[in-house]
């Protein structure tokens, strides 16, 4: 096979698994939770606090964390247009999925989130990739949460919970980029 090739299948799948994170999320936020609150979302807890109560947030979290670091790879295996594209064919997909109560939530949410990522890797992504894939991903999960907090529930409760959740998604994706990119330097695949 060759590096053109390979390129091209792993920016695919990463295309696949970025579009796929959407309708998750939208599910989760409404059936997966150690906690439903009625007419609010389903909680999990990210960070025991022994002193007092748990940090929770929503589940959704898991999957728009993962998404910010799988948009990334999409550009860096099919390059930025291709990237700006999948933000607008996740906004598109979250529209359509997310419960409508949460439509608009989710979808300003999720494209404003993406182009901040977007604005932060493009720059950082050829010189140092996982800086790239972390403060990106760091922006993209702030403005994540504040606008879907706001428009969904008029409330930022659950911010911190937001933000640590989904960096606990983004800290455990760094193994698999920095593994990405010691292949990517020993095989020769450049980014798009």
């Amino acid at each position: 096979m060759t590096l053109e090739r390979q390129r091209l299948i792993e920016g695919w799948i990463f295309l696949v698994l970025f579009c796929l994170t959407i309708p998750a999320a939208n599910w989760m936020i409404g059936h997966v939770g150690t906690v439903c609150v009625g007419g609010g979302p389903c909680l999990i807890p990210v960070l025991p606090n022994p002193f007092g109560p748990t940090l929770m947030a929503p589940s959704a979290v898991v999957m728009v964390g993962v998404a910010l670091v799988l948009r990334d790879l999409v550009q860096r295996r099919l390059g930025a247009a291709m990237g700006a594209l999948a933000i607008l064919a996740g906004a598109a997909i979250s529209v359509a999925l997310a419960p409508l109560s949460l439509v608009v939530a989710s979808a300003t949410a999720f494209i404003l989130s993406e182009f901040a990522d977007f604005a932060v890797y493009t720059p950082l992504a050829r010189r140092r990739l996982v800086l790239a894939v972390v403060a990106s991903s760091l922006v993209g999960l702030v403005v994540d949460s504040i606008v879907f907090l706001s428009l969904a529930f008029g409330s930022l409760d659950f911010l911190a919970g937001q933000v640590v959740g989904k960096a606990w998604m983004v800290l455990l994706s760094i193994p698999f980029v920095v593994c990405l990119r010691r292949r990517d330097e020993r095989i020769g695949l450049t980014a798009a």
